[in-house]
C-alpha cells in the first residue's frame, strides 16, 4: 500500500486547514453539494428527527450546530461551504484507507455495475467471509448482517439458543448497538447524551441483562447464556483491559458453560490486521464485526466455531435473517480494504499513532490543560480536563471516564479544535481514528492545533 502522504491522493485545496476551499478538489463524477451549513441543517431538522440519523452525530453534548459534509478525500472532509477539516473521526472507525480511496471506489463501482442487491447468494459474500475467517483463528464461519447492532443482537440470540439460557452479562459503558436488551449501561451516544438507556424499552426487555463494572470479572452462574464485552472498550473513550481481565472472563465462562462474546465492531481489523482476540491471546466463542469489514459501507457480521454457527437457520433452530445481508456492494468494499493492507502497514500505523498520541498529550498539557491520550494498537483515546496542564490518569472503567467528561472541558476543546480545522467526535466518549492517509504532516498539524486550542481554553477558564 502506498505510504500516507506519498502523492496517491489529489492535493487538497490550498489554504490553512479549516479555511475556505474551492470545492473543485473533488475529483469524482458527481459534484459535491454546496450551500450553507445552516440551510442544510434547517432542511434536515424538518425532515429528520433532530436533524441527524444517529444521535452521536449531533452537537447536543458540545453545543452548536453540526456542519454538513459535502465530500471527503483521504484524511480530509469538506463541508458544503467548502471548509476543510482534518478528520479524526473517519466515520467512527469504518473508514480505514481514507475517504474515497481509489481502490474502494473502483470496487464499489464495479460491484454496483453488476447489480446493487439481489437477496440471493453472491460470490462477494463468500470471498469476504473466507477472508475474515482466514485472518481470525477459531472463527470458522461468519454470517453477514447490515449493522453492528444486528450483529450483537444476533450473536446474543444464538448464544441463548445454543445454551438454552436467558441471562446476558454486559459491562457498564460498553455499547453494543441499540437493541433493547443491550442499551442498559451503554456508552457512545447513550453516554454522550446522558441517557440511562432509552424510553420505549420495557422493563422486561432488560430483565435478563446484568450490567457490571468493566475490568472486573463478575461472578457467573448457570443461568448466564453469555458475557458480551468490548475486548478494548472504545465506546467510553478508550479504556484498555487490565492484565488478566479477559483471561478471567474466559475462565469464568468456561466454569459455568456460558459463551464469551467479543464485540469487535470497532476493534476488528482496525486495532490491527485481525482482531483484539489475536492481540490479547484470549479467544471468545463468538465475535461481532462491522465498520472496517464493509469498507465504509453498511455491514455487520457475527461468527464463531462451526458447531455454534450450525445452530442458525436453515441448519438449526435459531432464526436470523436479513434482505440486504451480504450486500454485494458492501462486501466488495470490505474485501478491497482487507486485501489492500498488510500486517506491516498496521505496524507502521500503530507506531505513527503512538508518536502522535505522545505529542498530542504533551501539546495539550503545554497549552495548560490536563490530558491523557492512551493508545491500543492503532486506536487512541482523548481525555482532557481543566488546568493546570498535567497528566490525567487514563480511566479503567466507565465511572472514571464519566468523571473526566463531567469537568466540561471537552466541549470547549472540541470547538477550539474545530475552529482550527481539526475534527474530533462531538462527544467525550469516542476515540480518535487515525487511518492510513493520516501522514506525519497531517498529524503534526493536528498536534499544533491541539496546543493552540488548549491554550485558548485554558485562558478562558482563567
Amino acid at each position: 500500500m502506498a505510504d500516507a502522504g506519498s502523492g496517491t491522493w489529489r492535493t487538497p485545496p490550498a489554504g490553512a486547514a479549516g479555511g475556505a476551499a474551492t470545492g473543485a478538489a473533488h475529483g469524482g463524477g458527481e459534484r459535491p453539494a454546496t450551500g450553507t451549513n445552516a440551510a442544510w441543517f434547517e432542511r434536515a431538522v424538518r425532515a429528520i428527527p433532530g436533524g441527524v440519523d444517529s444521535p452521536v452525530r449531533s452537537f447536543a453534548s458540545v453545543g452548536g450546530t453540526p456542519f454538513t459534509v459535502g465530500h471527503g478525500e483521504g484524511p480530509w472532509v469538506f463541508d458544503v461551504e467548502g471548509r476543510r477539516y482534518l478528520d479524526l473521526v473517519q466515520s467512527y472507525g469504518a473508514v480505514l484507507l481514507g475517504h474515497a480511496h481509489p481502490v474502494v471506489v473502483e470496487a464499489v463501482c464495479r460491484a454496483a455495475s453488476l447489480g446493487s442487491s439481489f437477496g440471493m447468494p453472491t460470490p462477494g459474500e463468500v470471498l469476504l467471509a473466507e477472508a475474515i475467517c482466514a485472518r481470525v483463528p477459531d472463527c470458522d464461519q461468519v454470517r453477514f448482517v447490515s449493522s453492528g447492532t444486528e450483529a450483537a443482537m444476533s450473536a446474543l440470540r444464538l448464544a441463548r439458543g445454543v445454551t438454552g439460557r436467558s441471562r446476558v452479562v454486559k459491562f457498564d459503558g460498553c455499547y453494543h448497538g441499540h437493541s433493547d436488551s443491550l442499551l442498559a449501561g451503554g456508552g457512545s451516544g447513550v453516554a454522550t447524551l446522558g441517557l440511562p438507556g432509552s424510553a420505549g424499552v420495557p422493563s422486561g426487555a432488560v430483565a435478563d441483562t446484568l450490567v457490571v463494572p468493566y475490568n472486573v470479572v463478575p461472578e457467573l452462574d448457570d443461568q448466564v447464556a453469555c458475557v458480551i464485552v468490548e475486548p478494548v472498550a472504545a465506546n467510553m473513550n478508550l479504556v484498555a483491559p487490565r492484565p488478566g481481565f479477559l483471561e478471567g472472563l474466559r475462565r469464568a465462562c468456561d466454569a459455568v458453560g456460558a459463551l464469551l462474546v467479543f464485540d469487535e465492531v470497532i476493534t476488528g481489523f482496525r486495532i490491527g490486521p485481525a482482531t483484539a482476540s489475536v492481540l490479547t491471546g484470549v479467544t471468545p466463542d463468538l465475535w461481532c464485526f462491522g465498520k472496517v469489514v464493509g469498507g465504509g459501507l453498511p455491514i455487520g457480521a457475527f461468527g464463531g466455531r462451526r458447531e455454534l454457527m450450525a445452530a442458525l437457520a436453515p441448519s438449526g433452530p435459531v432464526y436470523q435473517a436479513g434482505t440486504l445481508s451480504g450486500n454485494p456492494v458492501a462486501t466488495a468494499a470490505g474485501l478491497a480494504v482487507l486485501d489492500e493492507v498488510t500486517p506491516a502497514d498496521y505496524d507502521e500505523l500503530a507506531s505513527r499513532v503512538a508518536r502522535f498520541a505522545g505529542a498530542l498529550a504533551d501539546a495539550i498539557r503545554a497549552g495548560g490543560l490536563s490530558a491523557a491520550v492512551p493508545v491500543a494498537g492503532t486506536l487512541a483515546g482523548l481525555y482532557v480536563g481543566p488546568p493546570p496542564g498535567s497528566p490525567l490518569e487514563a480511566p479503567s472503567d466507565f465511572g472514571g471516564a464519566q468523571a473526566i467528561a463531567a469537568s466540561g472541558v471537552y466541549p470547549l476543546f472540541f470547538h477550539a479544535l474545530l475552529r482550527r480545522g481539526v475534527m474530533v467526535a462531538p462527544g467525550a466518549y469516542e476515540v480518535l481514528f487515525c487511518g492510513f492517509t493520516h501522514g506525519d504532516a497531517e498529524l503534526d498539524a493536528a498536534v499544533e492545533a491541539a496546543g493552540e486550542a488548549a491554550a485558548e481554553v485554558a485562558r478562558s477558564l482563567g
